[in-house]
């Protein structure tokens, strides 16, 4: 089986790691304003997810019996944990639920994501939603592109940006945000508890595993060597932009 061409992307991903935002959360107001940018990824990760599972299993009725079981398995665990993960007081929560409580202790604005979910129930697409709270550019980048995946990417396209644009990449990420968040005191704990638990399951077992998930969807397949490689980078790319506009908020560059 090929490997996938990643020295382009490998110094992506080492820029995307030497951002400036890791040494600018170093108060509770800032912290408030990369929440209140950052809860967007966190909501649109669900939808590249809930895409690969559509893919990978079968959520029909009738249902049908499918081949790449092992896939399949993976799939519904991060799913379960995802959607009904532990919350750390003896009951189950969602990542994006417990992300929102993060944001309730310290403060964090969540009227924009909530609306923007608000307008998605009552109809609106994606790109209208995002217009009507207002959100920065780099998060209708980020968000956009994310959601064009979900609903319109071939498999080991989604699986690319799931596998390098979140899973390879956040135990690193938030790894280098913890050190500066957890020493903030009690009003941070559920954004800590937030960070640790991606660092444990995307590290230990996630990452590796969706890793192999996109080298099956490839194969020796050129073209879907090279659709990955690109839609990778690409993801790489929005994670920077979206990084950015969280820095220019809170050096006061941009305002939201």
């Amino acid at each position: 089986m090929k490997t996938l061409d990643i020295q382009n992307m490998q110094s992506i991903r080492d820029r995307l790691l030497e951002h400036d935002i890791y040494k600018e959360l170093n108060t509770a107001d800032k912290v408030r304003t990369f929440m209140k940018h950052h809860v967007f990824a966190v909501w649109d990760f669900m939808s590249l997810l809930k895409r690969l599972q559509q893919l990978l299993t079968d959520v029909n009725v009738p249902w049908m019996p499918g081949r790449e079981t092992q896939y399949a398995r993976f799939i519904n665990e991060i799913v379960l944990g995802e959607e009904t993960d532990e919350d750390g007081a003896g009951g189950y929560i969602s990542h994006f639920d417990l992300y929102l409580q993060a944001m309730e202790q310290v403060g964090a604005d969540t009227a924009p994501i909530l609306n923007f979910l608000q307008e998605v129930r009552e109809g609106k697409s994606i790109e209208d939603a995002l217009t009507v709270v207002g959100v920065p550019e780099s998060v209708r980048q980020f968000v956009s592109q994310t959601m064009h995946l979900a609903l319109h990417g071939e498999s080991h396209e989604v699986a690319a940006a799931f596998f390098y644009g979140r899973e390879d990449i956040i135990p690193d990420m938030f790894t280098h945000l913890v050190r500066d968040i957890e020493g903030q005191g009690r009003e941070v704990d559920r954004l800590v508890y937030y960070l640790h638990r991606h660092i444990e399951l995307d590290g230990d077992s996630h990452g590796p595993l969706a890793g192999k998930l996109l080298q099956s969807l490839c194969g020796d397949d050129p073209e879907k060597l090279q659709a990955a490689v690109q839609t990778a980078e690409a993801s790489l790319e929005a994670r920077i932009r979206l990084w950015q506009g969280v820095v220019d908020d809170v050096r006061g560059v941009t305002s939201w």
